[in-house]
């Protein structure tokens, strides 16, 4: 905590309009765009989060004695574990059968972003190791105050990690796939580094989305156009109501997006005869682009693997980026020279039986998950000279 010659103050803001924008940029920085005030007041304005939704804002942010910002942490009371990426149902179950009541808890972590990223925001002019446990105390003290059984923090970056672990939190691996740019002059030079079977494949999948007659084009910026967003939201609903039952971002999002956004979006567009059939959407980052939704009519075999990692990678060649992040799940984009990565997430559990179950639990399932990303590090395809 800061000293005593330096007093702090931790308010609850239920609104994000309440933080301007300047104040809470000031604290998250530039780097990654899910934690921008842009991003996360569009959730919030669109409706896309709200209590409605089972996600009720309760961004904790500390201020000076003066009233100054000095750092914020997204944060939300959750009625349930929906669009997190971080799955704790099997916790909720064992808790609730046990007599406990697992909901409402409250989570850090970006909605419907499995991204990781920055969750205690700090002002660079600040003390910033200081201010880092003002943030994690004030977290362990709302999660008090609203007797809830257990806080969550999804996708903090490493460092992060190692913080809240200091302060008590239970730690949770897992992992995810990146591409990461080894200084590529373009995609030919990228394929280069595979080996012969994986290079001759990828240039098979993306020669069967020409024969297509398809047409592919990336987005960004002033170029983008309602007519691309009314696309794109067609086939992102499609996708949601296929695989989980209910789309979480609202048409208004997407608006907001562009509005105030769109020089951080590249959205790649697939055509047939000038009618639009699939699109990946894309945030850009300061050293990485994010891949984040994608949908289709369902039509194209090898559409998917173009538009969401060759178009993604060959854009990040182009604007010298160091890494594609393509998500959670799906071993099959290893063979397309994207990398596993661990991630981390951080979990305050109040009741001390459930907490030492879910420390055990933990403690197995690093063990897995190392296993696993030791398999999957194997059967990457670049040549072993360039093996990572």
């Amino acid at each position: 905590m800061p000293d005593g010659d330096n007093p702090v103050r931790i308010d609850i803001v239920r609104d994000l309009s309440m933080v301007t924008r300047a104040d809470w940029d000031a604290c998250a920085g530039d780097g990654n765009p899910f934690v921008s005030h842009d991003f996360l007041s569009s959730l919030e304005e669109s409706g896309s989060v709200c209590a409605d939704e089972g996600w009720l804002p309760q961004h904790l942010v500390v201020k000076d004695d003066a009233g100054a910002l000095l750092g914020a942490v997204p944060l939300y009371l959750k009625g349930h574990s929906q669009g997190e990426y971080i799955f704790d149902y099997s916790w909720a179950h064992a808790y609730e059968r046990a007599g406990g009541r697992y909901y409402p808890k409250l989570l850090s972590a970006v909605p419907f972003t499995p991204v990781t990223g920055p969750r205690l925001l700090v002002r660079p002019d600040a003390e910033a190791d200081g201010i880092r446990q003002a943030l994690i105390a004030g977290l362990v003290e709302v999660t008090r105050q609203h007797s809830v059984s257990s806080l969550h923090v999804n996708f903090p970056t490493e460092p992060e990690a190692h913080a809240l672990e200091d302060m008590g939190f239970l730690i949770r691996h897992g992992h995810q796939y990146h591409w990461p740019n080894d200084g590529y002059e373009n995609f030919d030079a990228f394929l280069e580094s595979l080996s012969s079977r994986k290079r001759k494949n990828i240039r098979k999948e993306r020669r069967k989305v020409a024969e297509l007659g398809l047409r592919v084009e990336r987005l960004t910026g002033d170029d983008l156009k309602p007519e691309h967003w009314n696309a794109f939201y067609l086939f992102y609903q499609e996708t949601y109501d296929r695989k989980w039952g209910h789309p979480y971002l609202t048409r208004r999002f997407f608006d907001l997006l562009q509005e105030r956004m769109r020089d951080r979006v590249l959205l790649v567009m697939a055509y047939e005869d000038d009618v639009p059939v699939a699109g990946a959407l894309n945030l850009i980052g300061s050293d990485a682009l994010y891949g984040r939704n994608w949908g289709s009519d369902g039509r194209y075999p090898f559409l998917h693997f173009e538009a969401c990692y060759y178009q993604a990678i060959d854009f990040a060649i182009e604007r010298g980026l160091s890494r594609v992040e393509a998500g959670t799940q799906g071993e099959h984009k290893i063979q397309r020279g994207y990398l596993p990565v661990r991630t981390f997430s951080a979990h305050h559990i109040v009741d001390r039986g459930f907490r030492d179950a879910v420390e055990q639990f933990l403690e197995a399932e690093r063990h897995e998950v190392g296993q696993v990303m030791d398999y999957l590090d194997e059967a990457a395809p670049y040549r072993k000279m360039n093996s990572r």
